[in-house]
């Protein structure tokens, strides 16, 4: 018998779906909940999201040892993630080689956000979630935000609501399934399903769930603090409802030059690692409490007691890398003949599957930098902080609650009206329609650049 083979989406499906889109980024009347309603349900989440963080020594870590040999942080029950040591051999950035702690979740999660009409207008599932690591406690999270450990349900704990919507989608309704990244210095070759699903009538909002419109989501990413990153990097993979995708003579460069520089880069930086023990790892001290640089740079690695009545499981223990000092992620905007391009870097990061994916123009924790002499500091970062008064986004975000304690960075997106940043190997000037289409497949982008391409499709 002939398997029936299931046709692609039409264009004219795809059109329809980005005008759904539009209208929902421009409804004001109408979605499931006024703004007032909105920002009460947030406030009435809040209250009911108390969290209780407590760092704790590593002998005082529930589940989790350190590894009789290699010294490595490992679960008891095998899975989770584990903290072990890595060393790098790399060409770019001023630091040729050095060693470092790294996250290893080899395991891949679903980040997924269900999509469903009211009235004929598309709304979002989105999550009130407390994670142990976030500043506030409580973020609004995608539907669906667990890890394989989590959904297989390895904690012993309760099912993961609306799992099935992305485990097993009906026919026709995915709107976007692609493995992404997440932060290349802190994980090693981290991925999650990326999802965004059509769902219909039977999914209804649970009580830390809320159906919102796209322009209310777009409102909530101008606060700090309040769309988690995860929610963000999905976000970006909805089709890009404002991009002139009939503009295939507006970009700078043509898709295949686009295409053959990331593939260049790829092939022509020199990055290597290698898994060391944690306990064997130069440069990083280890006291009761945390394993940390010995300058004081970078981040160190914490443990942590956490207390919550809304998770799968109420209390727990675990690792969490914290980060020292605040991070800036910016963006450069321009327009070429009329069509808006970004300034991306292609970067080379130790945890990348891929070695390179395009990141933001700038992203760096200056700090990180101090004991450098300032030409060896990150391009264009003068340029960003010159700028920075003339931004058209400057909003304070949170990087993953789940594995980083209080990780923050300035998203920053500013327009410029010259050619003051100029290309390199590194740099091109993509259009955002480019953009669009780079979004649609794995390891293109960087969880930063997603974020900032989020950020700017909210303006």
């Amino acid at each position: 018998m002939t398997p029936t083979i299931a046709p692609a989406a039409s264009h004219g499906e795809e059109a329809r779906t980005l005008a759904a889109l539009a209208v929902s980024a421009a409804t004001v009347d109408g979605g499931v909940l006024s703004d007032v309603e909105l920002a009460a349900w947030l406030e009435d989440r809040r209250r009911a999201h108390p969290q209780q963080v407590e760092r704790v020594p590593f002998e005082g870590l529930a589940g989790w040892r350190f590894e009789e040999g290699t010294g490595d942080l490992r679960h008891a029950s095998g899975g989770f993630f584990s903290v072990h040591g890595l060393r790098v051999h790399s060409d770019f950035g001023p630091v040729s080689e050095w060693e470092q702690p790294i996250v290893d979740q080899p395991e891949i999660g679903i980040l997924g956000i269900a999509m469903r009409d009211f009235r004929g207008i598309p709304h979002l599932l989105l999550q009130a979630k407390s994670e142990p690591g976030n500043v506030n406690g409580m973020q609004l999270s995608p539907t669906v935000q667990a890890t394989k450990s989590n959904y297989m349900r390895v904690h012993g704990g309760s099912a993961v609501r609306y799992l099935e919507c992305f485990r097993s989608p009906e026919p026709g309704a995915v709107v976007a399934d692609v493995l992404q990244s997440e932060q290349g210095s802190w994980f090693l070759r981290k991925r999650n399903r990326n999802m965004i699903v059509r769902v219909g009538p039977e999914v209804e909002a649970g009580e830390d769930f809320a159906w919102l419109t796209l322009r209310q989501v777009n409102m909530l990413l101008k606060q700090d603090n309040v769309v988690n990153m995860d929610a963000r990097t999905v976000l970006s993979c909805l089709p890009d409802w404002r991009a002139d995708a009939s503009a295939l003579a507006g970009s700078l460069h043509s898709d295949a030059e686009i295409r053959s520089w990331i593939t260049r880069r790829r092939a022509e930086h020199d990055v290597s690692v290698a898994p060391i023990g944690l306990a064997d790892t130069q440069g990083w001290q280890h006291d009761p409490h945390t394993v940390s640089h010995v300058r004081g740079h970078h981040f160190s690695v914490v443990a942590v007691d956490v207390v919550s009545g809304r998770r799968e499981v109420a209390a727990w223990s675990q690792p969490l890398i914290e980060p020292h000092g605040t991070g800036i992620a910016a963006l450069f905007v321009r327009r070429v003949d009329g069509v808006r391009h970004v300034l991306l870097r292609a970067r080379a990061e130790a945890g990348f599957l891929t070695v390179v994916e395009l990141g933001p123009t700038v992203q760096c924790t200056v700090q990180n930098y101090s004991h450098l002499p300032r030409a060896s500091w990150p391009p264009y970062l003068d340029e960003v902080q010159n700028r920075r008064g003339s931004a058209v986004y400057d909003v304070l975000l949170s990087e993953e609650g789940g594995r980083f304690l209080n990780a923050q960075s300035h998203y920053v997106i500013i327009e410029i009206e010259d050619e003051t940043p100029l290309e390199s190997e590194e740099f091109r000037w993509v259009s955002l329609r480019q953009v669009d289409e780079l979004l649609r497949y794995s390891h293109n982008l960087s969880v930063q650049a997603r974020t900032l391409v989020t950020a700017l499709r909210s303006l």
